[in-house]
């Protein structure tokens, strides 16, 4: 079965799978398959903000959620090539014990995960406070890079500066990175806050995002994945695609659409609303298209 049948059966099952309009994403409607089309598709699982440890009234189930989003996963009938945790993968603690045990409980858990390939990133609850020392303990480098089907991916940090920066060392990183690459080739960055300014004072923002943002746009094909926002969000900088992911742990507010960035209340009726993960499809080439489909934690 073609990736694009799949997801169209899948739609119908529960996920909501839909073709961004935004570049650097597929214009494909769901099931879409032509006759001869290219048959170099993969796709990837993107997860953020688990928050485990946390405890509160935003999540009452806060115990199960994590688990329930990994045998949700698990249940997907095509295994995803590879998972991509975006950051946040536990609630921030001012103990540094207990930072080591969140992560280490959250590592136990992840570990029942059924794809062969899983990467991490800090987030700012996880790294911030020390630098992403625990982290870098438990799952090694908090920025690095990897390549699939001649697209080149870059994990970005913006939080173990508790200033919200990358910084000039891992900007320097960047850009000799990027220099060494075809300037056609595919680009796809992951990174935990948004590299634009979304909203500056509820801390959804890169201080020198912009700085990442001027190295990427001499590539005409670069898509960003983020987290941090707790929701689904899609912006363009250029030619420049930034999607963000749904949490693990509770929804937030729509950007600026309040004062305080304070989390959406649980519903009893709905408990799971406004959760999920994603899958991005990617069809590999000169330019690559990706497309997006969103699931709950918990299908109704």
């Amino acid at each position: 079965m073609q990736r694009r049948e799949f997801l169209a059966l899948a739609a119908a099952g529960g996920g909501a799978a839909f073709a961004s309009g935004l570049a650097g994403c597929a214009s494909l409607a769901a099931g879409d398959h032509q006759a001869g089309a290219a048959t170099k598709d993969f796709y990837f699982v993107q997860l953020s903000d688990s928050h485990w440890g946390y405890q509160g009234p935003d999540n009452p189930d806060a115990r199960v959620t994590l688990p329930k989003a990994v045998a949700a996963v698990n249940a997907l009938p095509v295994k995803p090539e590879f998972l991509m945790f975006t950051g946040d993968l536990t609630h921030t603690t001012d103990d540094p014990a207990e930072r080591r045990r969140r992560l280490t409980e959250f590592k136990r858990i992840v570990a029942d995960l059924q794809v062969k390939e899983v990467h991490f990133m800090p987030g700012e609850h996880d790294a911030s406070l020390d630098r992403g020392a625990a982290f870098q303990e438990l799952f090694g480098p908090t920025h690095y890079t990897f390549d699939r089907h001649g697209i080149h991916f870059v994990v970005l940090d913006n939080v173990s500066d508790p200033g919200a920066r990358i910084g000039d060392e891992q900007l320097q990183w960047l850009a000799a990175d990027l220099a060494a690459r075809d300037a056609s080739a595919p680009v796809v960055v992951f990174t935990h806050r948004p590299l634009f300014d979304l909203v500056p004072k509820w801390d959804w923002a890169t201080r020198d995002g912009a700085r990442a943002i001027d190295l990427l746009m001499p590539h005409p094909h670069v898509t960003v994945f983020y987290g941090h926002i707790h929701q689904e969000h899609h912006h363009m900088t250029g030619h420049i695609a930034h999607h963000a992911a749904k949490s693990l742990i509770f929804p937030l507010p729509a950007p600026g659409s309040q004062d305080k960035r304070t989390p959406l209340p649980w519903d009893p009726a709905a408990p799971y609303k406004g959760l999920g993960f994603r899958e991005v499809e990617g069809e590999a080439g000169e330019a690559p298209e990706f497309r997006i489909s969103e699931y709950p934690v918990v299908r109704a």
